[in-house]
């Protein structure tokens, strides 16, 4: 997709990026890369039982299934950061807060 400035074509790509990051949005959305990747980079074993709901500014949520796995988790967090994390350099999560999903 293009737009005319000035009578010539440019990529909308580009203008989005700038745009993102002088609204300082950039970070946010690639937090928000983090929810629809969870299954991937926690495994299957994690993603069954554990669901990221949400983030605010550098802590994500995330809804668990049962006390026993929000324990297990809640021993992992350091270790899921690390792989949450990997690869970014400004758009970092500094903590999980994990809680008991609703009928869990």
């Amino acid at each position: 997709m293009s737009e005319v400035r000035g009578g010539s074509l440019q990529r909308i790509g580009p203008l989005v990026d700038g745009l993102l990051r002088a609204r300082s949005l950039a970070e946010g959305v690639e937090r928000a890369s983090v929810i629809p990747e969870w299954s991937r980079l926690v495994g299957p074993q994690i993603a069954r039982v554990a669901t990221p709901v949400g983030f605010d500014r550098r802590t994500l949520f995330v809804e668990v299934r049962s006390s026993a796995w929000l324990m297990e988790l809640e021993m992992m967090e350091r270790r899921i950061l690390a792989t949450l994390n990997s690869g970014h350099e400004r758009a970092v999560f500094e903590r999980i807060v994990f809680r008991l999903a609703e009928g869990g």
